[in-house]
């Protein structure tokens, strides 16, 4: 009599992880089909390319700021804003109208600074409006999914002061800081290299 019971047992045990077995990998039962990743939207080539095609813009004016060459940080934040101004945004729509409107409040932003660059004569009011260029581009990264190379997000703890930081955007991981550059009137070249890497700018 146990043999029967332990045999009917083990044919009881046997139906019930077949049962469960095809629920689980059908996704069937009262749990329903199985849920999939959510996939991140692409952009196309030609948004990826004209956004990187301003930073080159942005890293010429960070170049200039280095060699505190006025002239040169006019002319970049002239073509920076030019190039700005060729990427296709709308593309964003395609995503959700959400994103569109928070990733178009920060990109006027980074043009408005970017356009007080030219209004300036002081070489330090410039560097004011490039530090605010960049602090808008770090989020716009994030808010529109940026699928470019590697970029690096870069901090000076003294760019305007021994108290007052400033952050920008390196194409490279090497500091060579745009706040204090290779001719300041106190540190000279001294302070080109001053500052750390805060962060990569990365395809998600």
């Amino acid at each position: 009599m146990k043999k029967v019971l332990l045999g009917l047992l083990i044919v009881i045990l046997a139906v019930a992880g077949y049962v469960w077995y095809k629920f689980s990998t059908a996704g069937g039962g009262d749990h329903g089909p199985k849920q999939q990743p959510i996939a991140l939207k692409k952009h196309s080539d030609t948004f990826n390319l004209s956004v990187a095609t301003a930073m080159n813009a942005y890293f010429d004016m960070s170049a200039a700021f280095v060699d505190a060459d006025t002239a040169k940080v006019k002319a970049s934040a002239g073509k920076f804003i030019q190039l700005l101004d060729s990427i296709h945004m709308d593309e964003l729509k395609n995503d959700t109208t959400s994103i569109y409107t928070v990733a178009m409040g920060t990109f006027e932003s980074i043009k408005s600074n970017a356009q007080s660059i030219l209004t300036m004569t002081d070489i330090q009011e410039m560097r004011k409006d490039f530090s605010m260029v960049s602090e808008n581009l770090y989020p716009f990264f994030k808010i529109i999914n940026y699928e470019g190379e590697n970029m690096y997000w870069q901090n000076c703890p003294m760019a305007f002061g021994d108290e007052k930081e400033a952050n920008w955007v390196s194409k490279t991981k090497d500091v060579i800081n745009p706040y204090l550059g290779k001719n300041h009137p106190e540190f000279k070249a001294t302070m080109l290299h001053c500052g750390m890497v805060k962060d990569t700018i990365k395809a998600q």
